[in-house]
């Protein structure tokens, strides 16, 4: 049984540098998920990739997000052959450090287990989809093929999307586009 084709209904989609991001996708359980917002993280005047936020209905605040225990997504496409596994491991780590206050320790196994999807080299053009579905978990696709399950709650749910949109986000500018905050 596979799990976890994510099927894009739509012939609509946002341009965000260059990249084609659908206004929906389908989660791994069938949910119609919209784009909340999206943006471009950046670092050292360069691309690395772009993130995109999917909810069910579009929200802007970032408190609500976080503590909704309903489905959503955050897909990330990566335009820039400079990302590493090792490199977005470590800044994942140091992601889940600032999204937590400091307080990783609970979410220790899901964060290794996380980390591992990784592992596998990581190119321009590569396609990361994390989905939370309560009860479930978080369901990460790479390039649309399932890559894993990590069964876990709402609370680990918080931390992880945390890393883009949490008081403590990655980048700010991001975390504002992914919220649909335009300026």
């Amino acid at each position: 049984l596979i799990i976890g084709i994510i099927l894009s209904f739509n012939a609509f989609s946002l341009d965000v540098g260059g990249i084609d991001m659908p206004e929906t996708i389908r989660s791994t359980d069938n949910t119609e998920l919209q784009l909340n917002g999206a943006g471009i993280r950046a670092k050292w005047f360069m691309d690395l990739y772009v993130g995109g936020l999917y909810l069910e209905t579009k929200q802007q605040d970032a408190a609500t997000i976080l503590s909704a225990d309903k489905p959503m997504a955050i897909r990330l496409h990566m335009v820039s052959d400079l990302i590493t596994s090792e490199k977005m491991t470590n800044a994942t780590i140091e992601g889940f450090e600032h999204a937590t206050n400091g307080e990783t320790k609970p979410f220790q196994t899901e964060i290794e287990t996380f980390l591992s999807s990784f592992a596998e080299p990581i190119k321009a053009g590569d396609i990361f989809d994390f989905y939370y579905l309560p009860g479930k978990g978080i369901t990460i696709l790479k390039n649309g093929v399932f890559a894993q399950t990590i069964n876990s709650d709402v609370e680990f749910k918080k931390a992880l999307f945390g890393i883009w949109i949490s008081d403590q986000p990655a980048q700010k500018s991001l975390r504002k586009e992914m919220l649909g905050q335009r300026s």
